[in-house]
């Protein structure tokens, strides 16, 4: 028998790559470009912010002008049924218009996902009209895509005009810091956007924390700015988050398994969603002004259907479903079965409709669909109404998204609770296994590749 030859210390070149990794990391920290990144992303903080909220401000206020201060002049309590087809009509003529005219083509197709990097200069003018048009005026779409181009794009234009040096390593830095200082507080907490971020850009190691500590600085100061300036001037962005009157009560086992069973079919029901998103948007590439302009005009039908057949308003099919969210969690029981079940079909029709044809954020429209799913479903035995939305909303948005990690810090930091914590990773990650395990569809527009390829070959 042979006796084991006694193991050498790993040389030089046998170094662990742990600490290969370790010393990348402070080699980069030690770099004084790398430095400069991360003071110009501190100081590109407060501009982004301050016009991320006068954005934010301008279009909270539109929506509230054509959905509620116009049907109260004439006469109506709530819009009346028809009220969402002009206005998704018009949206249509614009959003075409912009696509067909304008370069950037009014920002990304949100059926394929939320994507980082900033446009060209030139394409800035064409995302703000494109989500101004679509947003306020019923697109089932939420604000966070736009903000996320409008903050990347301002960065980079703010680093041409001081002359800095363009490097990819500096785009994709500066893309992220921008777009995390814009989107910081839409949805009431800057880690969010910090979270949000770090799987959008689907980066690991080094690069992970290279494009995370920009992120995170710049939406730290952008989460000041919003806080600040909204106190000064009274005025409001409507940042997302909800409250139940109900305190949840600790989890059983009934809680757990129907949250894994819940996230299952919300899974498998958003993907399909999706996917609809994406053959609406190879439809409308083919011809996209009459074509938008069908779909959003179709988008606003949904939403009058529902008011005819249930008697409620139809905001609460158009629209992102923010509103819409906060009332269903304040009050879930006066939502009956019938409109449930008639809100689910209804939206989820015109979200499919909006995310291939409009321009806008996958975020709002999730989680409300998930949240309404979960209310339905919460008088099975066993499952409570707080657990059930939880679950709900952190499987819709995992689906929508595939951004797990991002879905969970969402939904506990939107609910403003610890008790649902186990339920709602339990739902987003089988939500997003289950919607990983469908088949997958298109992975982009034709239309929408040229046109990322044409933005990132620009100066």
């Amino acid at each position: 028998m042979t006796t084991p030859k006694a193991r050498r210390p790993p040389g030089p070149s046998e170094e662990p790559v742990e600490a290969a990794e370790a010393d990348r990391l402070r080699d980069l920290l030690r770099t004084p470009a790398y430095r400069k990144v991360l003071v110009f992303s501190a100081l590109i903080g407060i501009p982004i912010s301050l016009a991320a909220f006068w954005f934010l401000v301008a279009l909270h206020e539109l929506e509230h002008v054509l959905w509620a201060d116009l049907p109260k002049a004439w006469g109506w309590d709530t819009p009346p049924a028809w009220w969402p087809l002009p206005l998704l009509a018009v949206a249509g003529i614009v959003v075409g218009t912009v696509v067909t005219r304008l370069p950037g083509a009014g920002g990304h197709v949100p059926a394929y996902g939320l994507q980082t990097g900033g446009p060209a200069a030139a394409a800035l003018p064409g995302v703000i009209i494109a989500a101004a048009a679509s947003l306020p005026l019923g697109a089932v779409l939420g604000p966070e895509a736009p903000l996320i181009a409008l903050g990347g794009g301002l960065a980079l234009l703010f680093r041409d005009l001081v002359r800095a040096p363009a490097t990819p390593q500096s785009t994709a830095l500066l893309g992220a810091a921008g777009a995390a200082a814009a989107v910081a507080a839409i949805f009431g907490n800057p880690l969010i956007a910090a979270v949000l971020l770090i799987e959008v850009a689907g980066v690991g190691g080094p690069r992970l924390f290279a494009v995370m500590l920009p992120a995170l600085l710049s939406s730290g100061v952008g989460g000041v700015v919003f806080t600040g300036f909204g106190r000064w001037t009274g005025l409001q962005t409507g940042s997302l988050s909800v409250h139940f009157p109900l305190s949840p009560s600790r989890l059983d086992t009934g809680d757990v398994v129907w949250s894994i069973l819940l996230a299952t079919g919300i899974g498998a029901l958003v993907h399909l969603v999706i996917l609809g998103g994406r053959l609406t948007a190879s439809f409308v590439a083919a011809a996209p002004l009459p074509r938008t302009v069908a779909c959003a005009v179709t988008a606003g039908g949904c939403a009058a259907l529902y008011a005819v057949v249930t008697g409620r308003s139809p905001g609460e099919v158009a629209l992102s479903g923010q509103a819409a969210l906060a009332q269903l969690t304040a009050d879930p029981q006066s939502w009956g079965v019938g409109a449930l079940l008639a809100v689910l079909l209804f939206k989820a029709t015109a979200y499919a409709l909006c995310l291939g044809s409009l321009r806008g954020g996958l975020v709002f429209p999730a989680l409300f669909l998930g949240a309404a799913a979960g209310v339905l479903l919460a008088p099975l035995p066993g499952l409570g109404v707080v657990p059930g939305a939880a679950a709900g909303m952190a499987a819709a948005c995992a689906a929508s998204l595939r951004l797990p990690v991002s879905s969970v810090a969402l939904v506990v930091l939107v609910l403003g609770n610890f008790e649902t914590v186990p339920v709602v990773i339990l739902a987003a990650v089988t939500a997003f296994v289950t919607a990983e395990l469908l088949p997958q569809g298109p992975s982009a527009a034709p239309d929408a590749a040229r046109e990322r390829r044409r933005r990132t070959a620009a100066p």
